[in-house]
């Protein structure tokens, strides 16, 4: 998970107890997976005894940092920042512990909170006589916007972030006694020039960590979908939707995810690698991957219902366990297939299933067609074979009182939705 670190970084957290802080970037009320890596990453710092700091980005947030984009952000009112920070500390204390009373407890502060004062004046007072502007024409994030073709330049605005970034490091330094900074690789020129403006402005030494940039093995942008984002927020991506996107990672990234994102010991992977090895259509790295992971962002219940879930598409499930889901569930793992709406009112008398599959509802285009697959066997309803075009659907036929699943072979599904 180690990128690059600062030296004397080790010798630090060997010596004492330290706190390290991470930045969050509050855009939007739930974090993705994209920010597990330094959630991760101080999670692991509060089990090996160091204190971790969650810093919500209100004030930098407004602003918008020039690493790795292209394009300056929209910029967000502190109402909308307020509830973001609401909601992103309850994620967070998913992984940290911010209740107990433990010495290491971790902190959630929000720069927003030190900056609103601040006027302009006093900063580039006391701040920004200490960085010159060579030093900061000389970070990558910078260089590489200069040099960009775009037309768009890098605003003084954005320029500013990294001054930003490193008073909130000093700020810590002397409020929090925070000796370190942790980010992903792309942070390193924002996160030294907070160490270089602690050594100029306070005489102090602190240090920088960050983790590499999470790649998949087909080059492609991690974390996202053909959906966007995959959100830690069930509102976002529903807890079947995360699990199979887990479940759903190639060998190699799997490999390399089972060692970020869990806390898998070192011999448990290697068991789990040398399965893997033995059989690979088995999956077995995917599936402790999908399942840690899923049971740390949601829960034991949504690991059960997801891997359910999974069985009713891809195994031999019975409708029993269809009618066990949820409608969230129901709903993510038909996300897609071809729905249609019939009225409730119509099933209270009981519907033939010739008439309601053809008429009511087309899912089949002729009534000689349906007639065909029945006799051979090739239509379930709710996983349960339908074995006379004449069976009477009625309102029992119907799952969390709304939904009926009609299946053709062995791929083909149709969602009837009874309003």
């Amino acid at each position: 998970m180690i990128h690059d670190l600062m030296p004397g970084t080790e010798e630090q957290l060997q010596k004492e107890m330290t706190s390290a802080y991470v930045g969050i970037d509050p855009t939007a009320d739930s974090l993705h997976i994209g920010h597990l890596v330094s959630v991760m990453m101080l999670k692991h710092f509060q089990r090996a005894g160091h204190r971790p700091i969650a810093l919500i980005g209100g004030a930098t947030g407004m602003i918008g940092d020039p690493s790795m984009k292209s394009a300056e952000r929209n910029l967000l009112d502190e109402a909308t920042l307020r509830h973001n920070q609401e909601m992103i500390k309850k994620q967070l204390a998913k992984f940290l512990d911010f209740d107990s009373d433990a010495p290491n407890a971790a902190k959630l502060v929000n720069n927003y909170d030190w900056m609103k004062a601040y006027t302009f004046l006093d900063f580039i007072r006391d701040i920004g006589k200490h960085i010159t502007v060579n030093y900061m024409m000389a970070k990558d994030s910078v260089k590489k916007r200069l040099s960009s073709d775009s037309n768009a330049g890098l605003s003084f605005t954005e320029f500013s972030y990294q001054l930003l970034q490193g008073y909130d490091f000093l700020f810590l330094y002397q409020h929090e006694g925070c000796r370190l900074q942790m980010g992903g690789s792309d942070q390193w020129g924002n996160i030294t020039t907070g160490t270089e403006l602690i050594r100029r402005k306070a005489g102090g030494e602190a240090y920088a960590l960050v983790c590499p940039l999470i790649t998949k093995a087909d080059g492609t942008k991690f974390g996202k979908t053909e959906h966007g984002n995959v959100w830690l927020d069930r509102r976002y991506t529903s807890p079947y939707t995360f699990y199979q996107f887990w479940l759903n990672v190639s060998d190699a990234d799997a490999a390399k995810y089972i060692k970020i994102f869990t806390d898998l010991g070192r011999e448990t992977i290697a068991a789990l690698e040398e399965e893997q090895a033995k059989a690979p259509h088995l999956r077995p790295l995917q599936k402790r991957l999908a399942k840690e992971i899923t049971c740390m962002v949601h829960s034991p219940e949504d690991v059960e219902m997801a891997m359910a879930a999974s069985d009713i598409l891809f195994g031999h499930s019975t409708s029993e366990s269809l009618r066990k889901l949820d409608e969230e569930t129901l709903l993510a793992v038909f996300d897609g297939v071809p729905q249609f709406e019939i009225s409730k009112s119509e099933l209270s008398a009981g519907i033939k299933a010739i008439d309601l599959f053809t008429e009511k509802a087309p899912v089949f285009p002729s009534k000689g067609e349906l007639r065909k697959l029945v006799q051979n066997g090739g239509i379930s309803l709710n996983k349960e074979r339908l074995d006379e075009t004449d069976q009477l659907i009625t309102p029992s036929s119907l799952l969390n009182d709304t939904y009926i699943l009609v299946q053709r072979g062995k791929k083909n599904y149709y969602l009837l939705i009874a309003k």
